[in-house]
C-alpha cells in the first residue's frame, strides 16, 4: 500500500517502538492533521484463536467522555415502549413500517434497539442487518425491555466491541478535539472493560499489543505492559 508524502512525514514523528499512554495520545493528536475533527481509534491485538468460538471476545464499554460522534438510533418496538424510546431521544421509533423500510434497503442508522418480544420479526432481518453490524443482540444490550436506558447509554458514548477474523478489536475512543486527559480516561475504561470480557478459555497474556491512531494518521504503539501494570495498581 502506497502512502502519501503527508503520511510519510507524520510517520517520521514516531521515533520509538512503544510509548507510555500519555505520550501516545499526544502523538496521535499531533498526527491528526486532516481538515476535519479526526476520530481517535484503538486497535488491540489479542492472544486468542479466532477460529475457536469459545475464545471470541464480545462486550460493551461506556466511555466516560463518549466518542464525539452523534449516533442515529432506531428502536423497533410496539406500544408504550415507543413512547419511552422517543422520550429517551431515539431518532426513529416504530415497527412494521421500519421493518419494511429495512427490507427495501434502508439502513441510515448507527444502532438498532428492539425488545425481546419483537425478535420473532426482527430476527428475520439478520441477513440484512448482520453484515452491516446493525443486528440487535442481547450481548450488546440492544435486545432489551429497558429501551430508554439503552438509548441514553448509546447517546452518551456506550460502544460495542467484538473480535474480527484476525483476533483484533477495533474501537473509537474519541476525537482529535478531545482534551488529552479525556482520551486517556476513555482508553483506560475501554481496556478495563475489554479485560473483563476475557474468555475463561484464554490462558496467559490476553492483550498482545495496543495501537492508537487518528483516522488518517499512522499507528502508534502504546506500551501495553506499563498500561496494564498501572491499571492493576490503580495508579492511573
Amino acid at each position: 500500500m502506497r502512502h502519501s508524502k503527508r503520511y510519510k512525514a507524520l510517520k517520521e514523528k514516531i521515533t520509538q517502538k512503544k510509548y507510555p499512554l500519555d505520550q501516545a495520545v499526544k502523538l496521535a493528536r499531533e498526527t491528526a492533521t486532516a481538515k476535519y475533527d479526526e476520530s481517535i481509534d484503538l486497535a488491540v491485538k489479542l492472544n486468542i484463536n479466532p477460529k475457536k468460538t469459545d475464545q471470541l471476545v464480545r462486550g460493551t464499554s461506556e466511555l466516560p467522555h463518549g466518542t464525539g460522534k452523534k449516533i442515529k438510533i432506531l428502536v423497533l418496538t410496539k406500544g408504550e415502549k415507543q413512547k419511552e424510546a422517543k422520550e429517551a431521544g431515539a431518532d426513529y421509533v416504530g415497527y412494521e413500517e421500519y421493518i419494511e423500510k429495512i427490507k427495501s434497503g434502508w439502513s441510515d442508522v448507527d444502532a438498532i434497539i428492539t425488545t425481546p418480544d419483537s425478535m420473532s420479526d426482527v430476527g428475520k432481518l439478520g441477513r440484512i442487518l448482520g453484515p452491516k453490524g446493525l443486528m440487535p443482540s442481547p450481548k450488546s444490550g440492544t435486545v432489551t425491555f429497558e429501551v430508554g436506558n439503552q438509548v441514553r447509554a448509546l447517546k452518551k458514548g456506550k460502544i460495542a466491541f467484538k473480535t474480527d477474523k484476525t483476533g483484533c478489536i477495533h474501537a473509537p475512543v474519541g476525537r482529535k478535539s478531545f482534551e488529552p486527559e479525556k482520551l486517556q480516561e476513555n482508553i483506560r475504561v475501554f481496556i478495563e472493560d475489554l479485560i473483563a470480557a476475557k474468555p475463561s478459555t484464554v490462558k496467559g497474556q490476553f492483550i498482545k499489543s495496543i495501537t492508537i491512531s487518528s483516522s488518517m494518521g499512522p499507528g502508534i504503539k502504546i506500551d501495553e505492559k506499563e498500561l496494564l501494570s498501572q491499571l492493576r495498581k490503580g495508579g492511573i
